[in-house]
């Protein structure tokens, strides 16, 4: 098994507290779906800057800022795949970028 960062990009904010409660929900019945699977739920992000390798920084995340993260457990890219087409993410109309980690050694 190998662990697969998702970065959620985009997406809608619930505008209400009863919104966001409904939302989490969902987000809670999503990961308790996935099981064993979730290494890490992760958060939301906030406020975001880019370092370039001259030193210079730049506000605000670029083109696509992330939005949030999780750490899944997977057999392999296509069966992470699978189980990002099945979040929340999605439905709220934001992204997810996959990306598999690899071990230092």
């Amino acid at each position: 098994m190998s662990k697969y960062v998702f970065l959620y990009h985009g997406g809608k904010a619930p505008e209400s507290e009863a919104e966001g409660a409904a939302v989490m929900e969902t987000w809670n019945q999503w990961f308790e779906s996935l099981g064993s699977a979730v290494v890490d739920m992760g958060q939301p992000t906030g406020q975001s800057a880019t370092v370039a390798s001259d030193g210079a920084t730049s506000q605000g995340g670029g083109a696509n800022p992330v939005t949030g993260y999780s750490i899944i457990s997977a057999d392999s890219l296509e069966a992470a795949l699978v189980l990002a087409k099945t979040s929340p993410q999605l439905a709220a109309g934001g992204s997810i970028e996959i990306a598999e980690t690899l071990a230092v050694m």
